[in-house]
């Protein structure tokens, strides 16, 4: 029997690799750029953010692969700083703190936080998981963002409305007031674009609603903080690209922190960012845009 050419074997070996590799491409589920559009791996991702205090995950709130890899982040990065670790959400409003520290230290059970706390639609399979993680590791987890109650009242009497509410709820539920405001920030900015109604009292009124639930978590995780901890926040990801939303306000509540973002976007291909997806975080998580949503 002739002995078959080492060459074409080693041949035959590299065209299936690379068969498999394009085609492992092709239906791949998830790739991450940095923001130069370059890829790199989960390690990467995970090691820089191990590095940081503050990391902002922000993902597409129906998207499976954002909140699978939020847990699994979570999960490594807690072996990574020994269990030094704060997580926080925008899914929570301020006025849920009790009820959630309550459950998570065992003083009251599954039903009775569920029943009380305002959850959202998906968190049975979107939040649940990180919550029940906080519980198991017996660390904090912080309601971060504005009572949806006064997010509607700034939008409907701007922010002057909110100097009416009681002192409790002013000095418990809100950051320090006035808010300071810049209507002018880019996102912002997009955000009266899109709705098309320049400089009138509802296009001002819904970016500084927007401006309101930024501020709070930006004051909420800034008097969350630890020395030698990283808080993880989670987020919708037009609230943290282009390092603006929460991070404007964070960085005026606390200053010099070492933040890291992450930031979702779909594509139709994902070998490859999309330009207008350069630079709105640190790191780029790419999902297909047919990829299965959660509801």
């Amino acid at each position: 029997m002739t002995n078959f050419p080492i060459r074409y074997l080693l041949s035959a070996l590299l065209i299936f690799l690379t068969v498999h590799f394009l085609l492992g491409q092709e239906h791949a589920a998830y790739l991450i750029f940095n923001n130069k559009g370059e890829k790199v791996d989960y390690e990467q991702v995970k090691k820089k953010s191990a590095e940081n205090e503050v990391v902002f995950f922000g993902e597409l709130h129906n998207n499976p692969i954002s909140h699978w890899l939020q847990v699994k982040l979570t999960s490594d990065l807690y072996d990574l700083k020994d269990g030094k670790l704060i997580l926080g959400a925008e899914m929570f409003e301020t006025d849920d703190q009790l009820v959630i520290d309550e459950y998570l230290s065992g003083k009251i059970n599954v039903k009775n936080f569920e029943e009380e706390a305002k959850l959202w639609d998906n968190y049975s399979t979107d939040y649940k998981p990180l919550v029940e993680f906080a519980k198991t590791k017996k660390i904090s987890f912080k309601a971060t963002n504005v009572p949806r109650r006064y997010a509607n009242l700034v939008f409907r009497t701007g922010l002057e409305g909110l100097n009416e509410l009681s002192e409790l709820a002013k000095t418990q539920f809100l950051p320090p007031l006035p808010i300071p405001l810049d209507l002018t920030l880019p996102t912002y900015k997009k955000m009266i674009t899109m709705m098309g109604n320049h400089g009138s009292n509802t296009s001002d009124n819904m970016v500084k609603a927007q401006a309101i639930k930024d501020a709070t978590m930006g004051y909420s995780i800034s008097t969350s903080l630890k020395p030698n901890h990283l808080f993880i926040h989670f987020n919708g990801a037009y609230h943290s690209d282009e390092k603006e939303g929460i991070l404007w306000y964070l960085n005026k509540y606390k200053p010099n922190l070492k933040i890291l973002t992450i930031s979702t976007v779909e594509q139709d291909k994902i070998d490859v960012l999309d330009p207008e997806n350069f630079n709105k975080a640190d790191f780029i998580l790419v999902v297909p845009e047919k990829m299965t949503k959660t509801y």
